[in-house]
């Protein structure tokens, strides 16, 4: 065993609930998220007049620095995964290829093929006297079977839940780690929207296998990887990470790719991926290429769009035209006429659930990660973003775009307003939940 892992597993807080929170039953799980939606959500702070920017300009790097409170950092090699034909081959080589530590949290995870390949793949290398720290969601991951914990576990591993779920703490179930961040000996890190699951599997054109979006980095930039696991790491466990194995020196160039780790913890009172976006769409000039499954607008992003696109800005947007949540579906629909009105070009993807969260801006500014467009990822849950600046990497991404675009289907204003009676009445009933979704 080696030295992180045995400081790990020493140094060890187990908190309530240490064995996961699968038992709840669902009538239990349902009377709990509505005794939360009853104690209120919070709203992101207002954002009432934003500097006029744009790209490439001298102070538009430090500006974004400053309200996301992380450096801009060149240097780097960014590979976009898409997929979970790309993700899961990339992922597992990563946790294989360890030889000091493994830093893992993921928000999602259910049994299927993947989820005991990754849970495998962990425990040898704990096994292998790797120290590998394992954080789950316990509202996303309670679905995970404890032969999968306890394997990991009994290996060695150091495998913790994330705000674990109680009777008497209803406040908390608003506010969940939505974050996918997985590094490897402090050198290689990944993140994005996918989530450990049978439906995360294939190409993203079939049925029940979700299209979705990940990003494989070396370099300066997986420092700021890190210390966002870290942190949620020492809320969850009171553990302070760090030392060569986990921050190591010099991290050395790996390309030439520049690159920034946004995250925001409202709960923590930062909400640097709203000001982000809203600052990237503020300073865009040409195109804005949107893709994300969960569109449920405040009035001050749904103005930051609509505002772009009537500056004569395109304002492309793809969201799923099948999810998982219908009734969130029903709200973002709620909210098209209007940017239809104003010139933005909406689509839905059909081939699969679409789950991708990704932005370009002008060919040259991209983001991908965890954050969708609502209140849950602006003002309740933990989010994480990588934003890159580079024409290769934004180019592949738009690549990816006009490809889902060919399979997607246009939603006219015309069409838009012969929606059913039925739908309108949904739109209607979820207005009151937007905070919440």
């Amino acid at each position: 065993m080696s030295t992180e892992t045995r400081s790990a597993t020493n140094s060890m807080i187990a908190p309530a609930g240490a064995r996961g929170p699968r038992h709840h039953t669902p009538v239990v799980l349902a009377a709990i998220l509505l005794v939360a939606a009853v104690a209120g959500c919070a709203g992101v702070q207002p954002h009432v007049a934003l500097p006029a920017l744009a790209l490439g300009e001298p102070s538009f790097f430090p500006t974004l620095e400053a309200h996301a409170g992380a450096p801009i950092l060149g240097g780097n090699a960014v590979d976009v995964l898409l997929n979970g034909e790309q993700i899961f081959p990339a992922l597992l080589e990563g946790v294989r290829s360890a030889t000091r530590t493994i830093t893992y949290a993921q928000y999602y995870w259910e049994d299927g093929p993947v989820a005991r390949e990754l849970a495998d793949a962990l425990a040898e290398r704990c096994r292998a006297g790797i120290g590998v720290n394992v954080l789950l969601d316990a509202f996303g991951s309670m679905t995970i079977p404890t032969e999968q914990i306890d394997l990991m576990r009994r290996s060695g591993c150091h495998v913790v839940w994330f705000r674990p779920l109680g009777p008497l703490r209803f406040r908390r179930y608003n506010n969940r780690n939505h974050r996918r961040i997985l590094v490897v000996d402090g050198r290689v890190g990944f993140t994005g929207g996918s989530g450990v699951s049978r439906k995360w599997m294939g190409n993203g054109r079939v049925a029940d296998h979700w299209r979705d979006t990940d990003v494989r980095v070396e370099g300066p930039v997986v420092e700021y990887l890190q210390a966002a696991f870290a942190e949620s790491w020492l809320e969850a466990t009171g553990m302070v990470l760090g030392g060569e194995a986990y921050f190591p020196r010099p991290l050395e160039p790996r390309g030439r790719v520049y690159a920034q780790v946004v995250r925001s913890s409202p709960a923590g009172g930062s909400y640097a991926l709203y000001t982000t976006l809203l600052l990237a769409l503020s300073a865009a000039q040409r195109t804005v290429s949107i893709t994300n499954p969960y569109l449920v607008l405040d009035d001050t992003m749904s103005e930051a769009l609509r505002a772009t696109a009537r500056r004569g800005v395109q304002v492309t947007v793809l969201v799923p035209g099948a999810i998982d949540h219908n009734i969130v579906r029903q709200a973002s629909r709620g909210q098209f006429g209007e940017m239809l009105q104003a010139g933005i070009e909406i689509y839905e993807y059909e081939p699969a659930l679409l789950h991708a969260k990704t932005m370009v801006i002008d060919g040259v500014w991209a983001t991908i990660g965890s954050t969708n467009f609502d209140n849950r990822s602006f003002a309740l849950n933990d989010e994480l973003n990588v934003i890159i600046y580079d024409r290769e990497v934004a180019g592949r991404l738009e690549r990816a775009f006009r490809e889902d675009i060919a399979l997607s289907r246009p939603i006219t204003y015309e069409s838009w307003k012969r929606r059913g009676i039925h739908f309108r009445l949904l739109e209607l009933l979820t207005t009151p939940f937007h905070g919440l979704m």
